[in-house]
């Protein structure tokens, strides 16, 4: 069974997203760029498919600029086969909204058939959490989002999900979509060794209009502004005037 597996270059997740000054959107200038967290989730639990037996290749695909190479390059060193990169953008400010990305990789998935497609849940820098529910609804198969833990049996997929109440389990029939949650695993660290030979695997590249697919941007962002600075604390002399204080705060 071949696993497909997108991933998303982000602002890396420790580092301080600074504001433009216009306030038209993140400044991206001179940042440094990963793969999206949960995307590497993804990646790491199709390489441990792989491992079991149970998956015979991991692709992955990315959709943006061409500077997504190096987070397809990351997913290579960790373990996967080949990757395929779809040049959708020439400005790393413009952000490839997800029913574009569903219409792509839903093109992917028809030209590599896989038999599971493991996603992020969501991506870290516009949190839409769309993206794979859309493929999902495109194709016409099952899904299973915000996985804690995977499991694969013959032809059906057994997935616990993570939801305000507790856990759910639930069972879905392959080809599937499984979204990642934060935690399904630990993802690796790709050691030197599979970084040089990551050099040396398959990375196909592509455009949108390869597959014939408009990623004109739907929606218009209006303003971009950072939270709120958080208020300096009090000291409080006793517990009835914690009480007093929060009931003040209409925090009880």
């Amino acid at each position: 069974m071949k696993v497909l597996v997108p991933v998303k270059r982000v602002i890396d997740y420790n580092v301080k997203v600074r504001v433009k000054a216009d306030g038209t959107g993140v400044d991206l200038a001179n940042v440094k760029m990963s793969m999206n967290p949960f995307d590497e989730i993804a990646v790491e639990e199709a390489i441990r498919l792989k491992e079991k037996g149970v998956a015979s290749e991991v692709v992955v695909v990315s959709i943006g600029v061409k500077q997504a190479q190096d987070v397809l390059r990351t997913a290579l060193a960790m373990g996967a086969d080949r990757a395929i990169l779809i040049e959708a953008a020439d400005d790393v400010h413009q952000d490839i909204e997800p029913l574009a990305v569903a219409k792509l990789l839903a093109k992917v998935v028809a030209d590599e058939a896989p038999g599971l497609v493991i996603a992020g849940k969501q991506a870290i820098d516009n949190d839409m959490n769309a993206t794979g529910q859309m493929l999902a609804a495109l194709l016409g198969w099952g899904q299973a989002t915000f996985a804690s833990s995977l499991e694969i049996t013959g032809e059906q997929a057994t997935v616990t999900r993570e939801v305000d109440g507790g856990l759910q389990t639930v069972r879905v029939k392959l080809p599937a979509i499984v979204t990642a949650d934060l935690r399904l695993n630990e993802p690796r660290y790709a050691s030197l060794p599979n970084i040089m030979k990551a050099k040396k695997k398959p990375l196909d590249v592509k455009t949108a209009a390869d597959f014939g697919v408009d990623v004109t941007p739907r929606l218009e962002v209006i303003k971009t502004t950072e939270p709120a600075g958080r208020e300096a604390g009090i000291m409080v002399g006793s517990v009835d005037e914690l009480v007093a204080k929060l009931k003040e705060a209409g925090a009880v």
